[in-house]
Formats: C-alpha cells, sequence, structure tokens
C-alpha cells in the first residue's frame, strides 16, 4: 500500500518558510491531524519560528461535533487557551476584526470530493479574506477520498450560488482542495496571495483506502468510505421529503419514507440498468433528522462496482423513481435560501426538479450534465498538482 502525506506533514519539515515570523490564524477542524493523528493546532501551537494567533471553525465546529446546518459559537480552544472565531454563525468570511492579529491564514481540512460540501466554500471565503484584507493564504492539501478521476455532474449555474455551491465547479469535482484553491484564486479571479503545500506519494487514481492514511470521520454522518461514495448523488433525497439515512448507522446509503412502497421502487430502478449497484428492502427509524421516530420503509443502496458507479446519475434516478411511484406523498422541502430550493442549490439548477415534475425523461439532462462535466475536468486539468 502506498504512503501519502498530507501537506501537514510536510510544512515543518519543507515549508517552514511559509510561516516564519508570521502570526498564524489556523482554519481547521478535528480532520486536521498529521498522518500519524496529531492535531495540526498541536503541531503548530508554541512553535518558536511564528506565532498561532486564533482558530477558525466551519460548520460541525472545531472538534466535529456540531449537526448538519446547526449553527457553531464562537469559542476558547481549552488546550490552547486560542480564541476560536466561528465560521459558521453570524458569518462566514473571516471579518477584520478576526484577522486584526493575522498575517497568514493557514487552511487544514479533510473536503469530501463534492461540491455542496461546505468545508469548500469556508476556504474560498478565506481566501477572499485574505485577498480583500492583504493576508497571505497557505491551504496544506490531502487526498479527494472519492479518487481524482472521476468528474460527475452539471456544473453550478449562475444565480445558484449559495453555501454548497459558491462557483461553478461540477457536482464530483475531481480535484483536491489544494487544486480548487489554485482554479478559484486564477479562473475565477480572487487573487489572493496563495501557497498550496502539496501532498507527497498521492495519485489522481486514489480512493482513500490506497493512501495509507487513518480515516477520520469529517462530520457526524460522513462516517464510512460507503457513505462517500453513494453522497454525491444521494445526497439529492436532502431536498424532498424522503429520509436520506441521517439518524441511522448508515446515513446516504439508505433512503426511505413511512408511506415508500420499497418493493416497487426497487423494480422499477432494476429496470434502469445502473451500473454498480445493488438494493435491497430496509426498514430502520431515524433517531433524528426527517421521520424520527418513525419506521420507514426503504432501500439499501449496496455498491458492487463503485468504478462503474455514477453516483450523480444514480442520485438523479433514485429521486425520478421515488416521485414517479408516489406522486401523491413525494415533496420537494421548501424554499431556502436565496429563495431556491433545497434540491436546486444542490444539483446547480432547477433543471432536474422541473423535469420530474414534469414526468419528463432525465435522461437528455443527465448527458448534458455529462458534457458540463467533461469540459469541467478539461479547463481544471490546467491546475491539477498530481498524476
Amino acid at each position: 500500500m502506498s504512503r501519502v502525506l498530507p501537506g501537514i506533514d510536510l510544512l515543518l519539515s519543507r515549508h517552514r518558510a511559509l510561516l516564519k515570523g508570521s502570526r498564524i490564524g489556523i482554519v481547521t477542524n478535528h480532520t486536521g491531524t498529521n498522518s500519524r493523528l496529531q492535531s495540526t493546532v498541536d503541531l503548530l501551537a508554541g512553535n518558536p519560528d511564528f506565532r498561532v494567533t486564533a482558530l477558525f471553525a466551519p460548520e460541525h465546529g472545531l472538534r466535529g461535533d456540531i449537526g448538519a446546518g446547526e449553527k457553531v459559537a464562537g469559542d476558547v480552544d481549552a488546550a490552547t487557551g486560542l480564541p476560536v472565531y466561528s465560521l459558521y454563525g453570524e458569518t462566514r468570511k473571516p471579518t477584520p476584526a478576526m484577522l486584526k492579529d493575522v498575517d497568514v491564514l493557514l487552511f487544514d481540512m479533510q473536503d469530501a470530493g463534492v461540491r455542496f460540501y461546505t468545508y469548500t466554500w469556508t476556504m474560498a471565503h478565506c481566501m477572499q479574506a485574505a485577498a480583500e484584507q492583504g493576508k497571505r493564504m497557505v491551504v496544506l492539501d490531502r487526498p479527494n477520498p472519492i479518487n481524482g478521476l472521476a468528474v460527475e455532474g452539471g456544473l453550478l449555474k449562475p444565480g445558484h450560488e449559495s453555501f454548497v455551491g459558491l462557483y461553478p465547479t461540477a457536482t464530483r469535482h475531481g480535484l483536491t482542495h489544494g487544486e480548487i484553491a489554485r482554479w478559484l484564486n486564477d479562473a475565477c479571479g480572487i487573487g489572493c496571495d496563495l501557497s498550496v503545500v502539496a501532498m507527497e506519494g498521492w495519485r489522481r487514481s486514489m480512493w482513500w483506502e490506497e493512501t495509507g492514511l487513518p480515516f477520520v470521520p469529517m462530520s457526524p454522518n460522513s462516517n464510512s468510505m460507503g457513505m462517500l461514495t453513494l453522497y454525491p448523488g444521494t445526497c439529492f433525497f436532502e431536498g424532498t421529503n424522503l429520509s436520506e439515512g441521517r439518524g441511522t448507522t448508515t446515513p446516504f446509503q439508505v433512503f426511505g419514507a413511512p408511506w415508500m412502497d420499497e418493493r416497487a421502487v426497487i423494480a422499477s430502478l432494476q429496470q434502469r440498468g445502473l451500473p454498480g449497484v445493488l438494493f435491497r428492502p430496509t426498514y430502520f427509524t431515524p433517531l433524528s433528522s426527517k421521520h424520527q421516530g418513525q419506521l420507514c420503509r426503504g432501500v439499501q443502496i449496496h455498491v458492487t462496482d463503485r468504478e462503474a458507479l455514477r453516483p450523480v446519475a444514480l442520485g438523479a434516478h433514485l429521486v425520478d423513481v421515488c416521485r414517479q411511484l408516489h406522486p401523491e406523498q413525494f415533496q420537494w422541502v421548501a424554499f431556502g435560501v436565496n429563495l431556491l430550493r433545497p434540491i436546486d442549490r444542490l444539483t446547480g439548477s432547477e433543471q432536474l426538479a422541473a423535469l420530474i415534475d414534469a414526468e419528463q425523461p432525465i435522461g437528455p439532462l443527465l448527458a448534458e450534465w455529462a458534457a458540463e462535466a467533461a469540459a469541467f475536468r478539461a479547463a481544471a486539468a490546467a491546475y491539477h498538482l498530481y498524476e
């Protein structure tokens, strides 16, 4: 098995000059560790070559213990005594007051490889703040856990910007955070003073298990590679009144509702010949989130070939089948941020929901998404750091 070293492992040994003599604000959470699971904060706080002056916490908080969508409060880190500023509360961009004692914003968090994972956009907001306030930005790179070859899903359309997609990447973007930062800075015109500390040993074909790194769950529901493999598509259920498995031990690997005809759903899905997966009936009672405390009739998705699997297309088919078979019970979750429904924010446009509501075939849209993904992959290749 290969041994990948993330950026934090190489920072102090090879790139110490990036921080020397500076005041550092660390944007991180529980995933910010080196290859031996030592905390980035612990490794850097107290270093005599520079001074850590602040910590910044994303969605789910500095320790990853806060649920999805819940506001994160400011705090003081008990271990270091450093102030912890929330970037998922009253503001999502560091303010001048937060950065008054900071020369360098150091970003170190593990991504999920999907546009609607909010850590990417926390990074983007930090880059914007760095550009606006004359600070330097350093990104410590980490693997894309679902590999850097597969790119899938349509681009975010203008007017659909939100904190689950600020810039027009493909849904499954195939990039690392360091590569996205380079793309944002140049192609999207952020223009901050950016440095990326690249990994050693990572290749684009790698799934997480091939890196040799311990798996640290990125959030309370990002708890396994099974979840992350399906998440680029099963997250679409967040835009519906079906459970996506939150509050169970298999989030984003099961879906259902008290009223769902699970056997009819499976039969319809099997007719569509979707690659890389099998389906079976399952029954679950969520301990939280949608249908909390109610027995749901559902479907579990079993991945049989993750290289053949197209999770974004799969997610579109899953939602389409559930809407077709349950027209009276199925609902889209109500309008939210910027008057956009969650499904439209997740998919990046109104196109999928409009076709499903009109009972029109989704195949042409999936072909359009595939073309957009191919174009994005070609354009983003200029910002690749790895083969």
